[in-house]
Parts: C-alpha cells; structure tokens; sequence
C-alpha cells in the first residue's frame, strides 16, 4: 500500500498510485481506505516478517492496525508525523478555536491597556522629569549647604584664633597690672619712708635751730678763734647738711610721687585695655556661639535634606524600575499569569509613587500662606 497523511487522517492506495503522486504531485481523492487519527494511540511494534512496523490503536477500533516502513529512519519519521496529527481532534479543533478567539479578546484588551499604560506612562515620565529636576535643584542646594558650611566652618576657625590671641593679650595685660600694683606697693612704702624721714629731719632740724639760738644767746663770740673749734660753726654745718639732706629726700619724693602717678595712668590705661579687650572677647564669644548655633541648625537642615533626597532618590528608583518593568512586560509577546501579576504590582508601586506625590501636592497646597512663605524661604535660604 501507498499511504499519505492528510491532516488527522490516514488516506491508503494502491502500490501504484505513488508513481502517479510523485508525477503529478497531487493526491488522488477516492482512496481505497481512510483511518482517522485523532485519539489514536500510535506506536512502535516488533514483528517477526516486518522489522519495521507501526501499530495504530483506539478503544473504537475492532482490533489493531498494523504497518511497516521500509528502514528504522522511516519508521521514526512515519511515527512522529502520526503521532502529532493524532493529535488533531474535533474537540481539539473546537478548544483551539475558542482558544484564538479568547486569545484575539485579550490581545484587543491587552491592546487597549497598553494604550492606557503607555499614556499613563506619558504622564509618569513627565512627572518623573520634575522629580529629576527637583532632584538636580536639590544637589544644588545641597553643594551651596555644602560651600555655605565650609565658609562658616573657616569663620569659626578665624575667630578661635582671633580669641586665642586676644585671650594671650588679656594674659599679658594682667601680668603687666600685677606688676604695676606690686610697684605702686613698692612706691607707697618708699614714699611712706620718705616722708617719715622728712619728718626726722624736720624735727631734727628744729632741735639744731633751738641750739643754735640758744648758744648764740648764752655764749659771746671770741676775739678769734677759728671756724673748726667754734661749736656755732659746727651746728651751722650740720644744718646746712639736714637742709641739703631734706632737699635730695624732697627731690626723691616727687620723683616717686611722679613714679607712682605715671604707673596709676598706666594701669588705668592697662584695666581700659582689659576691659576693652574683655568686651572684644565677649562678643566675639558671643559671636562664636551664634554661629555654633547657626552651623548646628545647618547641620541639621543639611541632614534633613539629604534624608528627604535619599528617600525622593529611593521612590524614584522604585518607580524608574517599575516603570521599566512595566514597559517590558507591555512590549513582550508572550503574556502568563506570572507576568500579569507582576504589571499589576508595579502598578500598584506606580499609583502608590503618584498618590503619594498628590497627597504632598494637596498638603502643601492646603498649607496657609504664611506657612508656605516661611517653608519656601527656609528652602531658598
């Protein structure tokens, strides 16, 4: 027999009708046979006359079908074509078609949200585009928190500096007051002295005057005698002496006087510098503070910031990635459930994103204008 498969059937001819084929090359259309082959059960069987042979099997059949090819290539060929158009069956058929029709509906559908999903994603690149240039915004305003610190930093630094020295200055100013004060003691104890002296001197003075008066009165002058052995002479010269004496102690005392004035101008001129210096010292502490407390407070802002950009660098990755995710799974030809699943979760990240951004929008825009003037003023700054 010559035996042509058509579709999910077996057609069989006469030895013959093969020459006639191979000419011709089409099929004659009343065979001597027909086996269907839809459900059929196809397969290999040893026999002892036909090395080669194919048995064909179904619970309708009365008995078996049994045929042979000419080499094993033949038969593994010949098996593979009848098992797959075994296949081919009405019920099949009709599950196929319902199948494409089901398939045709969700290609229409995964079309129209395809559509839906690429405006939104339209609208979620736009949107993304302004993150991006808030974001850029951001990283300027961070690099100017940046620039703004490090100038605050080199201003901290200069006045530390200017403090030390003014503190060494303050130092050196109450040293140089101790030894004023020590010197003023010094002055006033020999100045004391002095005047004690003088006294000494005046009342010593006072006794020669009365023993001067008293021996000119009791005591005549002699004819001639000589200055060395007359005692008025003598009292004469002690005088002279005491006078000179009280002269160069009166000389030493104004000195002093003069000593301790100009050391009074200078330490009232030193405790004017102290105090002069102690303001500086105190403004500039003053000063300090204001801008440990003015770096603080940047610090913290720069904190902020870099924390509410990390998050907005965080949610833009997330919905970059869905968004990628998304635009694959639109693009791909082939569609499962797990892939469904997945688009359906990255829209769900999406709409989260975008919510999110609205909820922010309607905070701000509920925001009273003075709150929103102070907000954007803080960000400006």
């Amino acid at each position: 027999r010559f035996f042509i498969i058509k579709e999910s059937f077996l057609l069989y001819y006469a030895e013959s009708e093969k020459k006639s084929f191979e000419s011709n090359k089409y099929f004659n259309i009343h065979p001597k046979g027909v086996i269907p082959l839809g459900g059929c059960i196809v397969e290999p069987k040893e026999e002892a006359n036909m090395p080669y042979a194919i048995k064909i099997s179904h619970e309708d059949f009365h008995g078996n079908i049994v045929l042979a090819a000419e080499s094993e290539f033949e038969q593994a060929q010949w098996l593979e074509m009848l098992q797959e158009s075994g296949k081919v069956t009405w019920k099949n058929a009709q599950l196929g078609e319902a199948m494409i029709e089901s398939l045709e509906a969700q290609g229409l559908q995964l079309a129209k949200e395809k559509q839906e999903y690429l405006d939104k994603l339209m609208e979620e690149t736009e949107e993304l585009c302004l993150q991006r240039e808030q974001k850029e915004e951001l990283e300027r305003l961070n690099q100017m928190l940046e620039a703004e610190k490090q100038q605050f930093e080199e201003v901290v630094r200069e006045l530390r500096l200017e403090q030390e020295e003014i503190r060494r200055e303050l130092e050196l100013t109450a040293r140089s007051l101790k030894g004023v004060e020590e010197e003023k003691k010094e002055l006033r104890s020999l100045t004391q002295s002095l005047q004690n002296t003088l006294e000494e001197l005046s009342l010593e003075k006072q006794q020669m005057l009365e023993m001067l008066e008293e021996n000119e009165n009791q005591v005549p002058p002699p004819t001639s005698p000589s200055k060395e052995q007359n005692p008025i002479w003598g009292l004469h010269c002690s005088l002279r002496q005491i006078e000179e004496k009280m002269q160069q102690l009166l000389q030493e005392k104004l000195q002093a006087e003069k000593r301790m004035k100009e050391n009074e101008e200078r330490s009232r001129a030193l405790e004017e510098e102290r105090e002069f210096y102690s303001s500086q010292s105190q403004a500039l502490q003053n000063s300090l503070s204001e801008l440990t407390a003015e770096k603080q407070q940047a610090e913290r802002d720069l904190k902020a910031e870099v924390k509410v950009r990390m998050d907005l660098e965080k949610r833009l990755r997330e919905a970059e990635e869905a968004l990628q995710s998304l635009e694959q799974g639109l693009n791909s030809l082939h569609c499962n459930k797990e892939k469904e699943e997945k688009m359906k979760a990255d829209v769900s990240n999406l709409r989260k994103f975008f919510e999110e951004c609205i909820r922010n929008a309607e905070l701000e825009a509920k925001m009273p204008v003075i709150m929103k003037n102070s907000v954007y003023i803080h960000k400006a700054a």
